[in-house]
């Protein structure tokens, strides 16, 4: 049963930790204080207190050596999270036209300011988006998303055709860099050749030939064409 202390508003900080725990459990790492940490760049000792209160809230589990796990409720706020984020993020680029390389960092700061109810009119607006304008899908109303089963493009073998579905949103450069190369939602890529050793991959992208860094391939998740 939900208790009343989690239905209190959450602050942002307690929100950013609940969807990083979100991502981390999805990706299928252990959500551990040094994962945490690193991905929210917070020193490990900071993230003791906040688990604490999360745990008292009843939003997270915390076992001693196997790290924290979302509750029904925690796993419930952090989608919330999560689409206001992604919503904002297809709003501005679709309504307002902002690049897809600036609307995260945009997005990181409102997610937190906005209402549901703003959001759901921002959602509306722009028909109901299903994914971000990186091409990850957007919760629904009722707290549920699908995760599609996607391979990442430095797994795909030589001679096979893919379509990209979703990119890493992170960087700003690197996204800015894969729209000059075309690599973006819905494109549709040949795997050419891969060199030896963790070397570049060569790409057909339309008719044009590109070459990229497997690290790079590892942050474009695509599906057969």
């Amino acid at each position: 049963m939900t208790t009343a202390r989690s239905t209190q508003p959450l602050t942002a900080p307690a929100e950013d930790y609940l969807k990083v725990i979100f991502e981390l459990e999805t990706a299928g790492e252990p959500a551990g204080t040094n994962e945490i940490a690193a991905q929210l760049g917070v020193a490990p000792a900071s993230v003791s207190g906040m688990v604490r209160r999360l745990v008292e809230q009843r939003l997270i589990t915390h076992e001693r050596y196997r790290g924290v796990r979302l509750t029904r409720d925690g796993r419930r706020a952090a989608l919330r999270t999560i689409r206001r984020h992604r919503v904002i993020e297809a709003y501005l680029t679709q309504a307002l036209e902002y690049p897809w390389d600036l609307v995260h960092d945009e997005a990181e700061r409102l997610e937190h300011a906005a209402s549901d109810q703003l959001i759901d009119r921002m959602a509306a607006a722009i028909g109901e988006p299903t994914t971000d304008p990186h091409g990850a899908p957007i919760p629904t109303r009722e707290g549920t998303m699908q995760e599609r089963a996607l391979t990442s493009l430095g797994d795909v073998e030589v001679g096979r055709r893919v379509r990209v579905e979703r990119v890493g949103d992170r960087d700003p450069d690197q996204l800015r860099y894969l729209a000059e190369l075309g690599i973006v939602p819905g494109a549709r890529v040949a795997i050419s050749s891969r060199a030896p050793f963790d070397g570049p991959i060569t790409l057909r992208v339309g008719r044009t030939s590109r070459s990229i860094g497997t690290s790079l391939a590892r942050q474009i998740f695509v599906s057969p064409a």
